[in-house]
């Protein structure tokens, strides 16, 4: 099985952006019914936060929608130097940095945002920990990744099997309650729509979890396909 949190992967995968913009329309591409970040900054809006710290930053997309949309001082860190450089371009101050040992003092910030890359974290417990440590008394975790069975059709069709990723929905809460007082869910459903063979082809390749069982794809396909999506947001609040 693949190993999502395994170094050597994950550097290869964040080397460049190609195959992560391809795997972004699962929550956020043309044909989803609901674009999951949407929730995610309406809940970081409501918290109202003067300084937030983005890890995992990717290409800078979201950092920046959060600025727009907060007036928020935002410091934005990823362990690729390329989604560094581009963060960079996009207008973000960002940083190359480790969840599990960030270079910043405790209490620095007043939300802490990880859009789908906790699952890339080898020691989640030590990245808990360094997030909670640098959040101010009080402070909120907004935490987003997928249901185990996120795209399952798609999981049937190749014979991946479910998600080998390690913070998902089912069992991101009690692991989260491990180091912040409460902790709420928000969940977005809905469907992708993959209107022909190439989109899906396209989406399984990029896919880190799928694309080793790509060739087992059926010459036929039902086309549109239709894939259920299953995305959560964890609001988790450190003690005050």
């Amino acid at each position: 099985m693949t190993r999502l949190d395994d170094p050597a992967l994950v550097a290869a995968e964040y080397a460049d952006e190609n195959r992560l913009k391809r795997r972004a329309r699962g929550f956020a591409g043309v044909g989803t019914a609901q674009d999951a970040r949407v929730p995610l900054v309406t809940a970081i809006i409501a918290a109202a936060p003067s300084r937030v710290l983005e890890v995992g930053c990717g290409w800078g997309e979201l950092a920046a929608w959060i600025v727009r949309d907060t007036g928020a001082e935002l410091i934005a860190t990823d362990l690729s130097p390329r989604m560094v450089e581009l963060a960079r371009k996009a207008g973000a101050d960002a940083r190359v940095a480790d969840v599990q040992e960030l270079p910043f003092e405790d209490g620095s910030f007043d939300a802490v945002v990880a859009a789908w890359m906790l699952y890339h974290v080898p020691d989640l417990d030590r990245g808990f920990a360094e997030i909670a440590r640098v959040l101010r008394d009080g402070g909120v975790l907004f935490a987003t990744t997928n249901s185990r069975y996120h795209l399952q059709e798609l999981r049937d069709l190749v014979g991946s099997g479910p998600s080998p990723s390690k913070f998902t929905r089912e069992d991101g809460r009690d692991q989260l309650l491990r180091h912040f007082a409460a902790v709420d869910r928000i969940d977005v459903d809905g469907d992708v729509i993959f209107e022909n063979r190439t989109q899906v082809d396209d989406y399984v390749r990029a896919s880190i979890a799928m694309s080793p069982f790509a060739d087992n794809l059926p010459a036929d396909l039902t086309l549109p396909l239709k894939a259920r999506s299953g995305c959560s947001v964890f609001v988790a609040r450190k003690a005050a």
